[in-house]
């Protein structure tokens, strides 16, 4: 129901960006674009049992950290790509250590403070994948709106983008007739050695008989690209450019820099590991498993993605042995480890997963997450009573792998005693 609105003010944010006041029951309120501190009243109030909701907020009074959008898209658009480009940078970084802290407590019942935040070097300018829906046969193409999972807005740039790939965009978005009709998502990415790709992904339809000519439109354009079509429930293949180009459709963090930081930063959290038997699961294109056999490790390295493994092996080393498949389906078959090193997706790790690390024994697990959330989830899963050994969390650092958003990767360390 709607009730008649109220001035709030803003104490903290949530997990996904929203603020958090109160209402005059004590139910919380979770609000978009809004800053601790700030004094609003709440638009489009939607009160439920226990709790509250609204659609936006007119500011009566900001909060300290309170500043002003660089991206035209942020409320003009209300782009829901970015949570807290509304924040100074200070007031960013203090939101996503408390989301990792707050989520340790409440879900992970761990005893623990906000944990230290290791900060990007740039905050704009960082992404090296962009991931656009394509609406209206493609005459809008862009970002869903804040909110409005069924809305989508023409994209004109994108503030934390890679250089690299606004430029590349706009020379697409010139010449977007050339896509095909079924298009349903573009992927731009930038890889490593500088190349460029766009992915394509599309339902299912005709062959796309005019990607050779968007090709040959962005070399025009001083913006070459390799081109992958990628249709429903089939394998991506080159278009136009080179057929061995890199893999673009295999995952690789967005912030690569970051990235690098967050897993040198796990690899040394295993500590010694010479002559040791390591797992590393969700091991995606094997470069941890690369850094810990070169540290002296065997390593036991598990990957869904065959496309992955394909590639982690084309740099094959002694002492790995590289499985294609679900972690929780292989676990079972693993050699017991020593160490456990581990990076799920989003979702966390399968019960099935949690328990065979738990009952393996190692004598510690360095966890990796994308999610508080399911971090904290999953470690207090661990840590669950057992007649193996007791594990405690000796070690939680946060990483700024997403500015100007909620988003925030973690690396704990649990300690078998």
């Amino acid at each position: 129901m709607t009730v008649a609105t109220e001035l709030i003010r803003i104490t903290a944010i949530a997990a996904g960006g929203n603020g958090v006041g109160r209402l005059a029951d004590g139910r919380a309120v979770f609000v978009p674009r809004t800053a601790p501190g700030d004094l609003i009243e709440p638009l489009g109030l939607d009160v439920r049992a226990r709790f509250a909701r609204a659609r936006s907020a007119r500011i009566a009074e900001p909060g300290p950290d309170r500043a002003v959008p660089r991206c035209v898209h942020y409320d003009r658009d209300r782009c829901g790509g970015c949570q807290l480009q509304h924040l100074n940078s200070s007031g960013q970084q203090a939101v996503r250590r408390a989301i990792v802290g707050d989520a340790m407590r409440r879900i992970g019942h761990q005893d623990v403070g906000d944990p230290a935040l290791e900060v990007a070097e740039s905050e704009w300018s960082y992404r090296t994948k962009l991931t656009l829906s394509v609406k209206a046969a493609g005459k809008v193409i862009g970002f869903h709106q804040l909110g409005a999972p069924n809305r989508v807005f023409d994209l004109e740039r994108c503030e934390i983008a890679a250089p690299a790939l606004n430029m590349l965009w706009a020379a697409v978005k010139a010449h977007r007739g050339l896509l095909p009709a079924t298009a349903e998502h573009l992927v731009l990415r930038l890889a490593r050695d500088g190349g460029r790709h766009l992915v394509v992904e599309c339902t299912a339809g005709e062959v796309w008989s005019s990607a050779r000519q968007l090709g040959a439109a962005l070399q025009v354009a001083g913006q070459p690209a390799t081109i992958w079509w990628q249709p429903e429930g089939g394998v991506a293949r080159v278009m136009s450019g080179s057929p061995d180009a890199y893999p673009a459709v295999v995952f690789e963090q967005v912030h690569p820099a970051m990235g690098d930081r967050v897993r040198q930063h796990a690899v040394s959290a295993l500590g010694a590991v010479a002559g040791l038997r390591v797992w590393d699961l969700y091991a995606g294109i094997g470069e941890t498993t690369r850094a810990v056999l070169q540290r002296g490790a065997t390593v036991e390295s598990v990957e869904a993605d065959v496309r992955a493994v394909a590639l982690a092996g084309s740099a094959d080393e002694p002492g790995a042995r590289r499985h294609h498949g679900r972690a929780e389906e292989l676990v079972s078959r693993l050699p017991r480890p020593d160490l456990v090193i581990t990076n799920p997706p989003r979702a966390g790790m399968d019960p099935t997963v949690v328990d065979a690390i738990r009952d393996s024994a190692p004598r510690r697990v360095v966890y990796i997450s994308c999610d508080p959330a399911t971090l904290a989830r999953d470690i207090a899963r661990i840590q669950a009573p057992s007649t193996g050994p007791l594990f405690s969390l000796s070690s939680l650092v946060a990483f700024d792998l997403f500015p100007q958003t909620a988003h925030v990767e973690s690396v704990a360390v649990l300690e078998a005693s």
